[in-house]
């Protein structure tokens, strides 16, 4: 099954050890711009999701939150999260430990893209 959303091996080194000192994490990627436009990875339940924001998937047991804008311009892109050193001008969990998180992208083929219509995107307060 395609995901919407993965992680590159380096990101998932950070996800676990995050997730080792917070619990269970939830990203946002919003559509600001500069560190705005970053990936941000907070505590579960610390970052308010809003109404218009779609569940985009899970990177292991951290969900992945986009804003509905910023879906309707990504919708034929899977999301990869990586993580590059450097401090970020963010609230992100990462940031203190002096790296980043940030999105690359790639387009889906035309076979995904007819697998991805099969599994709609649910609202982020859909159980």
């Amino acid at each position: 099954m395609v995901e919407r959303v993965v992680a590159t091996p380096e990101a998932r080194v950070w996800i676990d050890k995050l997730t080792a000192q917070n619990g269970t994490l939830a990203f946002h990627q919003s559509g600001g711009c500069c560190d705005g436009s970053s990936p941000m990875c907070f505590a579960e339940g610390e970052f308010k999701i809003g109404a218009s924001d779609v569940k985009l998937g899970a990177i292991g047991d951290a969900q992945f939150f986009i804003a509905a804008d910023q879906y309707k311009l990504w919708e034929h892109t899977q999301l990869i999260i990586d993580v590059v050193k450097g401090r970020g001008a963010s609230f992100s969990l990462e940031i203190p430990e002096g790296v980043r998180f940030l999105t690359r992208g790639r387009m889906f083929t035309d076979a995904e893209m007819a697998e991805l219509k099969l599994s709609p995107l649910r609202p982020a307060n859909a159980a």
